[in-house]
């Protein structure tokens, strides 16, 4: 009976340890996330004040994928919604694979585009890795 409790203690101060090791430092990401892209001086940017960013631009390629994925959203350049995650969710439109890392960003392809481009590193900002693949869905602000 003595062994059963002292084993009983034993586990649960393991789990209780356990679990504040891992879980206290983790750092909590969203699954969904959310910016609202728009162009400032002819350019694709976005602004994210909860991580800091201010009409952080997007080159290199992404800024392309992003006229096509919105050439439907009428008045897309005064902004939109694009709802991004690592993994597929409901109603996705885009999904971009990551290819290699360069210049502390990384490449990734669109297959629907047949074209590459480059997220600089404020992706980490969102993702604590590069992930493999990322699904955005593109909507109107309104």
């Amino acid at each position: 009976m003595r062994f059963a409790r002292l084993l009983a203690a034993a586990l649960a101060f393991f789990l209780s340890w356990k679990s504040h090791a891992t879980f206290g430092t983790e750092k909590t990401m969203n699954s969904l996330m959310v910016i609202a892209p728009y162009k400032h001086q002819g350019m694709w940017v976005f602004d994210d004040p909860a991580v800091g960013l201010n009409k952080e631009p997007f080159i290199a390629g992404i800024d392309t994928m992003i006229d096509k994925m919105t050439a439907d959203i009428p008045n897309a350049q005064k902004g939109f919604r694009a709802v991004f995650s690592a993994s597929p969710f409901p109603g996705w439109k885009e999904k971009i694979v990551w290819r290699r890392g360069e210049s502390g960003g990384n490449w990734y392809y669109s297959d629907h585009f047949q074209m590459e481009g480059w997220l600089c590193p404020a992706l980490f900002k969102y993702f604590p890795t590069a992930p493999k693949e990322i699904y955005v869905k593109p909507e109107p602000l309104n």
